[in-house]
């Protein structure tokens, strides 16, 4: 890909992006730069990927093609004001923070200006991102293969309506929280049943990255999938049952409905 890319901001999620970059060889290190306002997280950015990191926000602005906004929704008006006459005229810029609406985004920078809005999450850092983007009618089907090949290096990635963007936190972005918990919460299990604690969060993390494989893999529904497993009269069933009498869907529904409503009034 012959094209530049910047990050103004580099955090994790910018770390993990800019590592999905450099790792498939879509472009090289000289053509990555980086900005961050701490030199304790400068010298970390040059030293893990060798790419070029400044404190100068207006630099990386003017050196990208293509410029990811990786800073907290709070910051985005800002960041904006502080660098929008330093981005070059045919710029795509890339959020990646909740609740930022592409409508608010061209009236910050400019009606013509370029801009892609995404949700990724943080399996983005193992290379199993999911990724849900949406863009502006200014990005043309070119820019779209560009933005498409950056967001699959690191994961897989869907264009979607920006409609469906404030619900995507929910389902995606925020889940591998959720995750984690009931990671953790099946390892305790088996910690009580005697099991080492090293050897149980293996035997849970498996069982979950191999459970949500068979999803992705066979096509087949999750309901599906899970009753056969459940022998009549069995344990997992009797295990199913006290998961249900303890309203395990239904916490998973109040959950994301929460994480729907605070992502939403980040952008207002």
């Amino acid at each position: 890909m012959d094209k530049t890319i910047g990050f103004i901001g580099c955090g994790n999620m910018a770390q993990a992006i800019m590592g999905g970059i450099l790792k498939s060889g879509l472009v090289g290190r000289q053509s990555v730069r980086a900005s961050a306002r701490t030199q304790e997280t400068l010298n970390m950015v040059r030293e893990k990927f060798g790419v070029k990191a400044t404190d100068d926000n207006l630099d990386v602005a003017a050196f990208s093609d293509i410029v990811f906004l990786a800073v907290k929704p709070d910051q985005y008006k800002e960041l904006i004001e502080s660098i929008k006459d330093s981005l070059k005229k045919e710029s795509i810029i890339i959020t990646i923070a909740a609740g930022i609406t592409i409508e608010w985004m061209e009236e910050q920078i400019s009606p013509s200006a370029k801009i892609v809005r995404t949700m990724p999450n943080t399996p983005s850092l193992v290379g199993e991102g999911m990724t849900a983007y949406c863009v502006n009618e200014k990005i043309t089907d070119s820019d779209l293969g560009h933005v498409q090949a950056i967001l699959e290096s690191f994961g897989k990635a869907e264009k979607i309506e920006e409609s469906l963007m404030d619900a995507i936190p929910a389902v995606s972005g925020s889940s591998p929280a959720y995750v984690f918990m009931f990671i953790e919460a099946l390892a305790d299990g088996a910690v009580l049943q005697g099991i080492p604690r090293s050897l149980a969060y293996q035997l849970a993390s498996q069982a979950v990255l191999g459970a949500a494989k068979m999803v992705l893999e066979t096509g087949t529904h999750p309901g599906e999938l899970k009753d056969a497993v459940c022998s009549p009269g069995g344990a997992t069933i009797e295990a199913v049952a006290a998961l249900e009498k303890h309203q395990f869907k239904g916490a998973v529904l109040s959950a994301m409905e929460a994480c729907g409503r605070k992502s939403k009034s980040l952008g207002e």
